[in-house]
């Protein structure tokens, strides 16, 4: 990328300086601090038992309800990938506490594997998801040059809510209707395992609040919030568990730096190629295009489901998002999309590839950590698939779904 910007601002004429100029802006943004650590957050929390008490607790609470394990597993894997950031860490944190619960409690293996493949990455529009998040750091480098209003972080993360809620309601009814011939027995309520669950995960339970709390009350931008967050989980892990020695951390804060400092290098020749893509008149171009042969916004959106859907089987979700973003943003404002409304429909197409063939990451995690071939790890998510385009579609068409929280 970085190599046909340069090549671009040379054959325009335009001295290669500007290279330096365009990644250095990279470190004007203040939000870009939340990334290394949330990033740092995600991974102490998956280093520790997390996902044992988010199992545990989830179960006391929720076990008793029709299909209770099932939606015990979509709430657990959605806020654990929510907090770590990491659709993968879920799927091999909590896939040996889910697949044999699931499995005990009666639901059919095909079925467990598809719901714990699929749900790996249900949490990737909550907070603080970190996504959701480039996206904004992204677009907010682009206001510049296209002279519109920056897109909030806070307000992509409003706006990712209810299209998350209402992916984990159409999973749950999917799981009930599946299941319907041979309904799961429900588990008994015990208001002894949900006091004694909530005791366990009394230092973790106030994070979504003091991140949540922070961000939407104003009180904490999302930098400060992220600091707080890290703060919290490295003195609730290290000092009030116990569950992560002092000996461990500079591995653990090793191993999370590498993968920003990978994502901080994309983000700043993603901002140099962007630059090069408006100077060069790339986007006018594109829209030129589409305009042509797409007249309606419906028709625009449709095409847009497609490509992403495409792109998310081939891409990972950083990739995408650098990649794209740039071409895309500036000719969907010229239909009227809303940039905050765009960002949802964006991440939530690379959710669903995750678990698309013929590269969709949860299914190589899934096949790894279950020891099951993708062709079988497909056949079990495809129903579940289905579902979350569904919900795509919902989303996509219907943006008051994204924006009544921001608006």
């Amino acid at each position: 990328m970085l190599g046909a910007a340069a090549l671009g601002f040379y054959t325009q004429g335009s001295p290669l300086a500007v290279l330096h100029i365009d990644i250095y802006q990279l470190s004007d943004s203040v939000v870009l601090m939340a990334l290394p650590l949330f990033t740092f957050a995600g991974f102490l929390l998956s280093e520790s038992r997390t996902a044992d008490r988010l199992v545990r607790l989830s179960q006391a609470a929720f076990g008793w309800m029709p299909g209770g394990m099932a939606f015990v597993a979509l709430i657990a894997c959605a806020f654990f990938t929510a907090l770590t950031g990491g659709s993968g860490v879920t799927i091999v944190a909590l896939g040996a506490l889910l697949l044999p619960a699931l499995v005990k409690a009666g639901y059919p293996r095909r079925f467990s594997l598809g719901l714990v493949t699929s749900s790996g990455s249900l949490g990737l529009l909550l907070v603080p998801s970190v996504p959701l998040l480039i996206y904004g750091i992204i677009a907010q480098q682009l206001s510049q040059q296209l002279a519109m209003p920056a897109v909030e972080i806070v307000d992509l993360y409003l706006a990712g809510i209810g299209p998350a809620l209402l992916m984990v309601v159409l999973l749950y009814f999917y799981c009930l209707w599946a299941n319907r011939e041979a309904p799961v027995p429900r588990q008994a309520f015990r208001t002894r395992e949900l006091i004694d669950a909530l005791w366990e995960a009394r230092w973790e339970l106030p994070l979504p609040f003091v991140v949540l709390g922070g961000i939407f009350s104003g009180f904490l931008v999302v930098s400060e919030a992220a600091a707080v967050t890290a703060l919290y989980v490295l003195f609730a892990e290290v000092f009030l568990y116990r569950e992560i020695p002092m000996r461990r951390l500079p591995g653990i804060t090793r191993e999370a730096m590498v993968m920003v400092g990978g994502i901080l290098l994309i983000l700043a020749v993603a901002q140099a190629f962007a630059d090069y893509l408006v100077y060069a008149g790339i986007p006018e171009q594109l829209f030129q295009f589409i305009q042509t042969h797409v007249q309606s916004k419906i028709a625009f959106l449709v095409l847009l489901n497609i490509l992403l859907l495409v792109l998310g089987a081939f891409l990972d979700i950083f990739a995408a998002l650098v990649i794209m973003v740039p071409l895309i943003l500036p000719v969907a404002l010229r239909y009227g999309i809303d940039p905050v409304h765009l960002g949802i429909i964006f991440v939530a197409n690379m959710q669903i590839g995750y678990i698309t063939p013929p590269v969709g990451m949860n299914l190589f995690i899934a096949s790894y950590r279950f020891r099951k071939s993708i062709t079988e790890l497909f056949a079990a998510t495809l129903p579940f698939m289905l579902v979350l385009v569904t919900a795509l579609l919902a989303i996509t068409y219907i943006p008051q779904l994204s924006l009544w929280l921001v608006r």
